[in-house]
Order: structure tokens, then C-alpha cells, then sequence
């Protein structure tokens, strides 16, 4: 009885300070993928099945935070599919999500089925550049579509791309959706560094006064 009172407690503790779930399925995904067939085209589309099921949901339909965390699950697959997670690893390489912003279409709601389908569609010398659609199995139609940006920190795409395929590999011509994406992100930086350093001027004028 002590051993199970012990067990419980150390499972509420973990599931009250943790997203338990969301490292259990990361988990499940990544072994899994390792499992499948690999992905040789590197920048091949990648199709993960899903369904709507009623922890996704709020008033009927996919909860907008669930499209990302989706997502998450969608890129670690591919990831481990196409080889740029066993790079990362031989690089001492790692990755984080810099940004992103999704188009929602059409809901998708309880029980329907869905394909995630994730590429790499370009990048540039810190990053890779993701579109993942979320396609209705229903009717076909792309009920939402996110765009990625994937930061590579200490080392860059280049070297990734170079490790994985033994040469170097051309970037395809930039999407024009995805380069006024681009421009945002860059006009956003430069704004919030302005606003960083008109912050840091007040604030040292400030202390210049008392």
C-alpha cells in the first residue's frame, strides 16, 4: 500500500509539473520513425495520418493550439525520417523553432480524419524554412497551412544538408508567400531591437536624473 500511495504520488507530481503526455508521444514518434522506411530525398514531403479526438477539441472542432503541437510531432518524424536529427547529432548541432504563423481555412472537427504533410521548402544560412498542411481526408480540401522557421544553432542548414547528402546542396528559389513571411520577420526584429534600445536609453536617462 505504501509502495502504490508512493507510485501515485510521484505520478501526480510529474503530471502536475509536466506535459507528461506531450514527451510520452514526442517519445513514441521518434521511435517510431526509426522504425519506418527512411526518407532519402531530404527535402521530400513527409504524410503523417491523424484524427480529431476529443482532447483536441473546443466547441466541436481541433483547438487552435492543437495545429502547432501537431505540428511539433509532424516535424520530429520527419526529422528522424530524413536524417537532419542524426546530423544535428554528429554536428553537436541543435534546433528551435525561431517562428512561426498558421492560416486556418476550414475547422476540422470531431472524428475527422486528416493527413499532416511537412517539407522543408528552403532556408538560408541559420535556418530552415517548413510548410506543413493539414489536408482533409473527408474532402481533400488543406484545412490549414503553417509556415516554420526552424533555427540551427551552432551549426547552420548548409553543413546539415552537406553532411546528409555528401555534397552541397542548391537552395530551390524562395516561395513568394514565404519571402513577404520573411520580410515580416526581419521588419518585426528590427522593430522590437528599436524599441529594445529607445528602452534602454530611457531607462538610462532615467537613472541619469535621480
Amino acid at each position: 500500500m505504501e509502495m502504490l500511495l508512493w507510485v501515485l504520488g510521484v505520478l501526480l507530481l510529474l503530471f502536475s509539473s509536466l506535459d507528461v503526455w506531450y514527451f510520452l508521444r514526442a517519445a513514441v514518434t521518434v521511435t517510431r520513425a526509426w522504425f519506418q522506411k527512411p526518407v532519402w530525398d531530404v527535402l521530400g514531403e513527409q504524410s503523417v495520418s491523424g484524427r480529431v479526438l476529443l482532447h483536441d477539441i473546443d466547441l466541436g472542432h481541433m483547438n487552435n493550439a492543437r495545429y502547432l503541437r501537431e505540428c511539433d510531432f509532424a516535424r520530429f518524424s520527419l526529422y528522424s525520417r530524413n536524417g537532419v536529427f542524426k546530423a544535428c547529432r554528429a554536428l553537436r548541432a541543435t534546433m528551435v523553432v525561431g517562428a512561426t504563423t498558421i492560416r486556418l481555412r476550414r475547422a476540422l472537427c470531431l472524428g475527422e480524419a486528416f493527413e499532416l504533410r511537412t517539407r522543408i521548402v528552403v532556408w538560408d544560412e541559420k535556418a530552415f524554412y517548413l510548410e506543413q498542411r493539414f489536408v482533409s481526408c473527408r474532402d481533400g480540401l488543406v484545412a490549414a497551412v503553417m509556415l516554420c522557421k526552424q533555427n540551427v544553432m551552432r551549426s547552420s542548414p548548409d553543413k546539415i544538408l552537406q553532411f546528409l547528402c555528401k555534397r552541397k546542396v542548391e537552395c530551390p528559389d524562395y516561395p513568394e508567400d514565404l519571402q513577404h513571411w520573411i520580410s515580416f520577420i526581419s521588419a518585426s526584429s528590427q522593430a522590437l531591437r528599436a524599441q529594445s534600445g529607445l528602452e534602454d536609453k530611457t531607462g538610462a536617462q532615467e537613472d541619469k536624473d535621480k
